[in-house]
């Protein structure tokens, strides 16, 4: 009798660069399904672990060893070397005040006397307001007031790791970055080959750190599948890396590519020389293909039984997709999601926009966890809908979420939850805010939803009274016209309602926000920031972002461009990456030229400053007078 396969052992893996402040949640997703299916599952982050690395002393050192070789220094470099040892002394505890095990240092921090302060601390300058000398000439006296030590010494801590992480782009990889690290390597890029080069060149100082790192994983937890869950392009670049040093110290290592950038932008693949790094790569949620893909490891399963895989042929070397149909596990069956084996406590909670909404990404801590799969409404013109991520809804009851809830509060001892939903369903908001109340689960949440009119007043306070902290939502261009055009299902006047609902329950509201869509006009633009105006004068919303519009591939823009007026570029051959496409909007409207102004004025809404102002006065060239009611927004309002 043929002898057995020997028992798998799978480490789910995070590679830079992703979150600094929580873990990225597939690793977790994906851990908790597999133990629940009885499979030896393990993860481990080495975005973070390379992060803190490389912000050690001995990482320093050897920052500064390659400085040595360099032919000539950046100022920004040079005003490091300069004061390289005052980096050297307050890095660690510094660190030590982020991850929360020295707050009392954000006294010092907060002084300016403490941390060295490079070119990223010329920004704080800008700040200061001439015509208004509270604070006594205090740049941050507008952000964080008499008060706030803790959360100002964090943005000034903040400050000094983006100076040190500059340093690293200017000495050691101009591809270096805390989050968008080299994704101009993988967004949307067509070819392999820029990828290819990139990984064929020697190690730098971030490649062999990231390489020991690797080496010590797999020697920890002796894996015979290691899955590389990829969320954005950022990470793209240091997956392969990782993977290049797994199938150097191990061929038999089984190696597995996944995650959002590949279900989004490697749906064509054809090129075989990933496979070089991967043996197969994955679409979709993963629960399915991952099961197929260990019976095959097995021998329980033909590779043509596979799902949703990608994979080379032996002898033709031709790349080719397989996918046997077999339904989906129920996003009620998936499992709970784990966070054992990550160092909780090592997380940097860091302050780094003074956004209201912008923080929660990045401070603290945060449970992530989905109240469903997919998105319930699945319409909108400039989203991905035809993608399984946003097309395939699946929801789990509210008794099974507070389980999981319970659970993860049992584990990671902390009760923040960030619900990652494209936009969780009110219905089913509406049920799990009742279940945490009867349970009596003291707990903090967020997330994104739709300004629908479902959300009434009433569910906003039950929502509140549950633990929600904020919601963010799409209003998107601001405009009926356009918003009708976008098939989003709301109008503005229901977004006013309902934000102003959420306000006043106590709940903070973000709003994204876009321009750029095909067929908007300046004066488009013009009337959507005065509509903008009016919100946050109405206490609507505390919080904006204004959004480029990109067109993809897979958005009905993207499929249909001729219903939305206008025309497609045309794409190269694509072997790799297929995302974005660039399109000709015969309005010829500036959008780059309007999205200085509008983001101009919204960062001072945010602020409180200038909502009385003419919306004219942001911009710096001539735009027409807006066409909405000065009392548009008010009236919205009273018609409740």
């Amino acid at each position: 009798m043929p002898t057995p396969p020997p028992p798998l052992r799978v480490l789910s893996v995070i590679p830079p660069m992703t979150q600094l402040n929580t873990p990225y949640p597939s690793t977790a997703y994906l851990t908790g399904f597999l133990r629940s299916r009885g499979v030896h599952a393990v993860q481990a982050d080495l975005a973070l672990a390379l992060i803190l690395k490389l912000l050690s002393r001995e990482g320093l050192q050897a920052v500064r060893v390659c400085i040595e070789t360099l032919p000539m220094r950046t100022e920004r470099v040079q005003a490091f070397v300069d004061a390289f040892d005052l980096y050297l002394a307050t890095l660690p505890p510094t660190l030590a005040f982020l991850q929360g095990r020295d707050p009392t240092l954000a006294h010092r921090i907060a002084s300016r006397a403490f941390l060295p302060e490079g070119p990223r601390f010329d920004a704080l300058d800008v700040f200061v307001d001439p015509d208004n000398d509270e604070g006594g000439g205090d740049p941050l006296a507008w952000a964080f007031g008499s008060l706030g030590v803790h959360d100002r010494a964090r943005h000034l801590a903040t400050l000094y790791l983006n100076d040190i992480a500059d340093v690293l782009k200017d000495a050691v990889d101009p591809r270096f970055e805390f989050v968008r690290y080299a994704e101009s390597l993988a967004m949307s890029q067509p070819a392999f080959e820029p990828l290819a080069t990139a990984l064929a060149a020697a190690p730098n100082l971030v490649d062999a750190t990231l390489a020991a790192l690797t080496l010590d994983a797999l020697v920890k937890h002796q894996p015979t599948v290691v899955l590389l869950s990829v969320p954005f392009p950022g990470a793209v670049y240091a997956a392969f890396r990782i993977a290049q040093t797994i199938k150097a110290h191990d061929p038999s290592i089984v190696t597995v590519l996944g995650g959002g950038y590949v279900n989004t932008e490697l749906r064509e693949l054809k090129e075989p020389r990933v496979f070089h790094y991967f043996d197969f790569v994955t679409l979709d949620a993963g629960e399915r293909p991952l099961l197929a893909l260990l019976d095959h490891l097995q021998g329980k399963r033909s590779a043509q039984r596979l799902v949703r895989t990608f994979l080379r042929h032996a002898d033709t070397q031709a790349v080719r997709y397989v996918n046997f149909i077999e339904p989906d596990i129920a996003f009620d069956e998936v499992g709970t999601p784990t966070w054992d084996g990550l160092p909780l406590g090592d997380y940097l909670s860091l302050l780094d926009m003074l956004n209201p909404m912008h923080r929660l990404w990045s401070d603290g801590r945060w449970n992530k966890l989905t109240v469903a799969h997919g998105c319930y409404w699945k319409k909108c013109s400039f989203c991905d809908v035809s993608l399984d991520y946003i097309g395939r809804y699946d929801a789990a009851t509210a008794e099974t979420l507070c389980d999981r809830i319970e659970t993860i509060v049992a584990e990671t001892e902390q009760t923040g939850f960030h619900f990652v939903d494209e936009a969780a369903p009110p219905k089913s908001l509406k049920a799990l805010a009742a279940e945490i109340q009867r349970r009596k689960l003291a707990i903090s949440w967020w997330g994104n939803i739709r300004f629908e009119k479902t959300f009434t007043p009433a569910l906003c306070q039950q929502l509140a009274d549950s633990g929600c902290i904020a919601i963010s939502g799409g209003l998107e261009v601001a405009s009926d016209r356009l918003l009708e055009l976008m098939k989003k299902g709301v109008s503005v006047d229901q977004v006013a309602r309902v934000t102003k609902g959420f306000s006043d329950a106590g709940i903070l509201v973000h709003a994204y926000l876009m321009y750029g869509f095909p067929t908007q006009t300046v004066q488009d633009t013009v009337d959507a920031l005065e509509l903008v105006r009016q919100l946050f004068a109405a206490g609507c919303i505390q919080s904006g972002f204004w959004h480029r519009f990109s067109c993809t591939v897979h958005s009905p823009v993207g499929l249909d461009p001729a219903a939305y007026g206008v025309t497609l570029a045309a794409l190269p051959e694509v072997t790799f990456a297929k995302n974005d496409i660039g399109f000709t909007d015969p309005t010829g409207t500036d959008h780059a030229a309007l999205g200085v102004g509008l983001k101009k004025a919204l960062y001072n809404y945010m602020h409180g400053i200038g909502l009385d102002e003419d919306v004219r006065k942001w911009f710096d060239f001539p735009v027409p007078k807006t066409g909405i009611a000065k009392r548009h927004i008010e009236r919205a309002l009273a018609a409740t």
